[in-house]
């Protein structure tokens, strides 16, 4: 492995965590509707639990409601029991055809609370970013101790490493921000 693979190598991974938080957030109710709340949501089709949006188009009529048109009529009451499992918070209602799933608005508390969750994930994320940077730290160490790298490489990776790792911790910041935002506009 090379310097420039280890700092490819760490970059991607720090990006990764990003992208996992920025998927994490998508599934925290704001006081409006979101597909993304639903990811986490599985049905049990014929015995087999099936994510919610492989067994019904899911449509956004409104920016309250989320609507799941099943393909099989027969799967309703497992859809709506699958939303009521899922913690959500959500209480769906069907008129034979299709699932209604009103989204209500949140009152100060639960934004408050969600807000805090959203810390909470953020600050899960810095700590992988810095794990990464670690295990980065390590390997260009060991390179070093090895011979393969000289120690002004050795320097040069650690300040690159740090570069990225700021860089990362930033965005985790930035898209905390903007979550948080949208969760406390009312």
């Amino acid at each position: 492995m090379t310097l420039k693979d280890l700092i490819a190598q760490t970059e991607k991974k720090m990006k990764d965590r990003v992208e996992h938080l920025r998927h994490a957030l998508a599934t925290i109710r704001t006081g409006r509707a979101s597909l993304a709340i639903l990811d986490g949501v599985t049905v049990d089709y014929y015995g087999t639990p099936t994510p919610l949006n492989q067994v019904a188009t899911l449509t956004i009529p409104d920016p309250t409601l989320i609507v799941a048109q099943p393909w099989d009529a027969s799967i309703i009451p497992a859809i709506e029991k699958a939303i009521l499992k899922s913690d959500l918070g959500l209480n769906p209602s069907n008129d034979g055809k299709s699932v209604k799933i009103p989204i209500p608005s949140l009152t100060e508390d639960r934004r408050k609370e969600l807000a805090k969750k959203v810390q909470h994930l953020a600050e899960e994320e810095r700590t992988h970013v810095r794990q990464v940077r670690r295990d980065a730290n390590d390997q260009a160490k060991k390179m070093m101790k090895d011979k393969e790298i000289s120690e002004d490489d050795e320097k040069r990776a650690l300040d690159q490493v740090q570069k990225l790792t700021d860089k990362y911790i930033a965005s985790v910041d930035e898209v905390v921000k903007h979550k948080e935002k949208e969760i406390l506009e009312i």
